[in-house]
């Protein structure tokens, strides 16, 4: 078996795999050009809409399209992208969620279809569970992260559970045991939405700056606000 469908197979089984090293440091300087003028410090969503020139960049990586091709099989585009950068000495943390909401065009009310947002003129709902299902998000990590700069913790197997309340009498021991997730600079963190995850502070003098892409292959009623062709 190659090592991308190892990969592939960890992911549909623990709900994540971590990739040795993809993309070198050449790449990962010209992605970073390409990141620095925008004015956003901590987050830039919408990022292909906003720099469509780091599709190309990130894809004539025949290492990561090859892992793409490997993991997303058919018919797959991208549905969302965000670069997250939790920078040295981040004194905050996040506690454990699943990803569930999606970036849509318009908001249009259809059964399983809820929660609805609306934050900087982005909406945002949380679909059927099939669709989340049916995700996938490949996480470039432009820097080493570990346990000093905001590496993220998962509860593995915990994407077989569906949506799960996170609530006052949510118990995270209920799903299982964390996972410290350690990504060496370039490579990437293949994960499903309905992984439970968190991170903590930062008190590293370091960065951890992630180019965060979600893959779907289902269409839905109101449009996906940044689908994006895969070629």
């Amino acid at each position: 078996m190659s090592k991308d469908l190892q990969y592939y197979s960890e992911l549909n089984k623990r709900g994540f795999s971590i990739t040795t090293p993809i993309f070198n440091d050449v790449e990962l300087k010209e992605i970073i050009s390409l990141i620095q003028p925008a004015k956003e410090k901590y987050a830039m969503r919408q990022l292909m809409i906003k720099v469509p020139e780091l599709q190309e960049v990130i894809f004539k990586n025949e290492k990561f399209k090859d892992l793409f091709n490997a993991v997303c099989k058919e018919n797959y585009f991208l549905s969302k992208a965000i670069y997250f950068n939790k920078p040295s000495k981040s004194n905050w943390f996040v506690s454990n969620h699943q990803d569930l909401s999606i970036s849509v065009k318009d908001k249009i009310a259809t059964t399983g279809f809820s929660n609805w947002t609306e934050k900087n003129g982005q909406v945002g709902v949380i679909p059927p569970k099939e669709i989340l299902e049916n995700t996938v998000t490949l996480r470039i990590h432009i820097d080493t992260t570990d346990q000093t700069n905001g590496a993220l913790k998962v509860i593995p197997y915990s994407h077989l559970k569906g949506i799960i309340r996170i609530d006052e009498h949510f118990d995270k021991s209920d799903y299982g045991k964390e996972e410290l997730c350690c990504v060496e600079k370039g490579g990437v963190m293949l994960m499903k939405p309905l992984l439970l995850h968190a991170s903590h502070k930062s008190t590293s003098h370091f960065d951890r700056r992630v180019i965060h892409l979600e893959f779907c292959n289902k269409e839905i009623p109101m449009q996906w606000l940044e689908k994006r062709k895969v070629s």
